[in-house]
């Protein structure tokens, strides 16, 4: 019997707007909404300009513009921030397809750097600095895998949760650091400096005349590796399966735990060589502050990227541009970091937004009004 509050099933109406999750969209529309979703987060950047200060937003993005680009010295500065972060990104990117949740790239990073600078610091113009960059070299990615490695048995033997174990793990590497700082510190000052500065023992040799240009070539070479490792390879191949079902792959005959392992080995091994690149060929300091955050921005890049190595190396120019301009507009405008970072973070937000829609599109009620029965 029905009561007479209840109202008739043909009056109910459509929610105003639902959500639909797109099927499958082509590239280029794709590609289309995140140009839109960026050109709107500058607008609202112009307006937060015009908000809080007289000064024209146009001249704000051509201050961003020139920190990144103005001249050779900036442009490779840009170059080098976007190598380092595409080689952690493009790191994380096998871990992630995998759905192993590696976000322990922090300390796979630092560690990678602590066994570097402990080579720097004890075989520095002891042996030729050939053999000396490539017993650091090795051993950053041998020790950044083993790292990794940790975690990965524990989740493939006992079933472990990674996320936690991979965070925890970035702080032990955390306090491995500060230790070793202040043992090898003599002026405990609780910094090391700049290592051989005098001998540049272990120092990664400039190319072309470029000191950074050998890490964008390393980022070039290992974005390009990793793609055809994920699409051509049988190991590629598994991950996928694995990362879509576990079931699945195991009634294909592939052994989950060794996937795992092997890929996480990979993964922190990237990582770790990450670590090697910043001590030896951007730094050439050690300390808590090495990693520098990326080990996190990279987990943004991978996502938006979809695991792509190509893609997010367009990501990570996007945020090399945004975090070089934020720092130029501070200086040139008296703006503080926090004001630059608020304009680097709208970008940002609206960078994400446009995974929302190129994911999902909005449905508004139709005329009629009513559900379809």
């Amino acid at each position: 019997m029905r009561n007479k509050y209840d109202k008739p099933h043909d009056s109910l109406k459509e929610p105003l707007i639902h959500l639909v999750r797109r099927t499958d969209i082509p590239a280029a529309k794709a590609w289309l909404i995140r140009i839109l979703c960026v050109l709107a987060g500058m607008l609202v950047c112009a307006l937060f300009i015009m908000s809080i200060t007289s000064l024209n937003p146009v001249s704000v993005f051509a201050s961003m513009f020139s920190g990144a680009f103005g001249t050779a010295r900036r442009i490779w500065q840009t170059l080098k921030d976007m190598g380092l972060l595409l080689i952690i990104a493009v790191g994380l990117a096998p871990a992630f397809k995998l759905r192993f949740w590696n976000v322990g790239a922090e300390g796979q990073i630092l560690i990678g750097g602590l066994v570097s600078a402990a080579w720097m610091t004890n075989f520095g113009g002891k042996i030729p600095n050939a053999l000396l960059l490539m017993l650091m070299f090795v051993s950053a990615v041998i020790v950044g895998a083993v790292w990794g490695l940790i975690p990965a048995y524990f989740k493939a033997k006992y079933k472990t949760n990674e996320t936690l174990f991979t965070l925890m793990m970035n702080y032990v590497a955390l306090q491995l650091v500060e230790f070793c700082v202040d043992l090898w510190d003599k002026k405990q000052s609780h910094s090391v400096g700049i290592i051989n500065g005098d001998t540049k023992a272990g120092w990664i040799p400039a190319l072309f005349g470029q000191q950074f240009a050998p890490v964008v070539l390393i980022a070039a070479i290992l974005t390009a590796g990793m793609y055809f490792y994920m699409k051509n390879s049988k190991q590629g191949f598994e991950i996928s399966v694995a990362g879509e079902s576990e079931n699945t792959a195991r009634y294909a005959g592939i052994s989950v735990s060794k996937v795992i392992i092997r890929t996480m080995a990979i993964s922190a091994g990237i990582c770790g060589l990450a670590g090697f690149l910043e001590v030896a060929g951007i730094s050439h300091t050690i300390s808590s502050l090495t990693a520098g955050g990326r080990g996190f921005t990279a987990i943004i890049v991978a996502w938006l990227g979809k695991f792509n190595p190509f893609a997010m190396s367009l990501i990570t120019a996007v945020l090399a541009f945004l975090s070089r301009g934020a720092t130029q507009i501070a200086s040139d405008f008296n703006f503080n970091t926090y004001a630059s970072e608020i304009l680097t973070g709208i970008i940002l937000f609206f960078i994400l937004a446009s995974e929302f829609f190129i994911n999902y599109r909005l449905v508004f009620r139709s005329k009629k009004g009513k559900e379809a029965h």
